[in-house]
């Protein structure tokens, strides 16, 4: 089990938070696999994102990589409030208490909007402390079983005795790279700080809440220094008489030596895709399951047989010995807008995840993971990493672990899978 500030995970696995974690179907089956140890909504805007066709996926044939176009999830904060409610509220299909965290991503583009965000967040936290100190009552729905097995009497104990608004999280998405003239914050940091302010009052108010960064993907050294220096000013040295979430007792470490600083950040999360990339048609399959982007590869080859059937180019004629000296003009790229399209995603460009950025998430986990590692301030040495990026097999998963990730996420393998991705990554299939 993995202790991400008030959450526990186990096993350490939890699906990124992607297209495949929308709606209630898919968080239920999310939640429902023992090979999740915690579900991560799709991000939430506060009134839900305006969704296209141009928004979707295309994987690679021959690597299990994707690219793709989805900006935030159409479905409101809203929805997902009653989602995880009903998650966190109904019995597990063993008829045990669902004890298993729920992290809502979420982001916004004004504080004011956060902080809105935030505040109805806790408001569900709440609301679950009122049901969970009702859980006692036999006919609590959270006693309904939805199987003929009933919790047993070690869990139904740990349920008299849990925080449940520990069950929920925070995850800001401070890196989607699909949003038109809305460049990832987090690739210049200081343009984040009004929102962190946010999030770092709605910690201190309540300590038992925890936070996590979704992060895009660095390349270079002073973005990860940039990044930790940033979230270091949001430490607070306690005092004393500080004590959290109503305890009558200092916090302590892990190794009982008392808690002399917090921060607001609990974990971060690397990486998200790295924008801008591109998959030519005949690169790609398509998701059955999608019928924005048809049955099968068809639609890719028949996008190169339709541009083949035009005819080669022209070879071009040799210059002229007047000419020789001109300069050869640059080549024309094709239109997204050609019918059909040359390229695997409606709109060209779109975000690499999977295998093709595998190393990329290696190396930004890795460089986290020691310069948190080797911070002076103990609160930062206490922030996890989730290692996201090609986590698509078991192998994958030991390297994250090895770079340094507490926790491994993945959502292309969940894209080309569904559920059976986390049996994957555990080594049984």
């Amino acid at each position: 089990m993995v202790k991400i500030h008030t959450l526990h995970i186990e096993p350490a696995v939890v699906n990124a938070s992607c297209a495949w974690a929308s709606d209630y179907e898919q968080l239920r089956e999310l939640y429902d696999s023992p090979h999740t140890g915690a579900v991560v909504t799709r991000t939430a805007t506060f009134n839900g994102f305006s969704e296209d066709s141009s928004n979707t996926v295309a994987f690679a044939k021959e690597t299990v990589s994707s690219v793709n176009s989805y900006g935030y999830s159409p479905h409101p904060l809203s929805n997902y409030l009653d989602w995880v409610y009903t998650l966190l509220t109904t019995p597990c299909l063993d008829g045990s208490p669902p004890v298993k965290p729920v992290i809502i991503s979420i982001t916004a583009s004004t504080p004011t909007v956060l902080a809105q965000m935030v505040e109805d967040i806790q408001s569900l936290r709440k609301r679950l402390r009122t049901t969970y100190s009702a859980s006692l009552n036999p006919s609590s729905p959270i006693h309904s079983n939805r199987s003929s097995t009933n919790a047993s009497s070690s869990q139904a104990a740990w349920v008299s005795t849990i925080d449940p608004a520990t069950l929920v999280g925070i995850e800001l998405n401070t890196s989607c790279p699909n949003i038109k003239d809305a460049p990832p914050p987090s690739y210049t940091f200081p343009l984040l700080l009004p929102l962190l302010d946010v999030l770092s009052s709605a910690f201190y108010a309540d300590p038992s809440l925890t936070i996590g960064l979704k992060l895009p993907p660095y390349l270079y050294t002073t973005r990860f220094a940039e990044a930790i220096r940033f979230i270091h000013t949001y430490t607070r040295e306690l005092r004393p008489a500080v004590f959290l979430n109503g305890n009558s007792h200092q916090p302590t470490e892990a190794d009982g030596s008392a808690i002399r600083s917090l921060n607001p950040f609990a974990y971060l999360a690397c990486t998200n895709t790295l924008g801008s990339c591109l998959l030519f048609a005949e690169q790609a399959f398509y998701d059955p399951r999608d019928p924005a982007r048809g049955t099968d590869a068809s639609s890719a080859d028949m996008a190169t047989d339709d541009l083949d059937a035009a005819g080669p180019s022209p070879s071009p004629s040799p210059p002229s010995p007047a000419s020789s000296t001109s300069s050869t003009p640059p080549p024309q790229p094709p239109s997204p807008s050609l019918m059909p399209s040359p390229f695997a995603l409606p709109p060209a460009l779109g975000g690499l995840g999977g295998e093709c950025l595998h190393p990329i998430a290696l190396g930004n986990v890795y460089t986290f993971a020691r310069m948190l590692a080797t911070h002076p301030d103990p609160a930062i040495r206490r922030i996890r990493v989730i290692g996201i990026g090609g986590v698509t097999s078991h192998a994958a998963a030991a390297r994250m672990r090895a770079a340094g990730a507490s926790v491994v996420g993945c959502a292309t393998l969940l894209g080309r899978e569904g559920v059976r991705a986390f049996e994957i990554i555990a080594g049984h299939s």
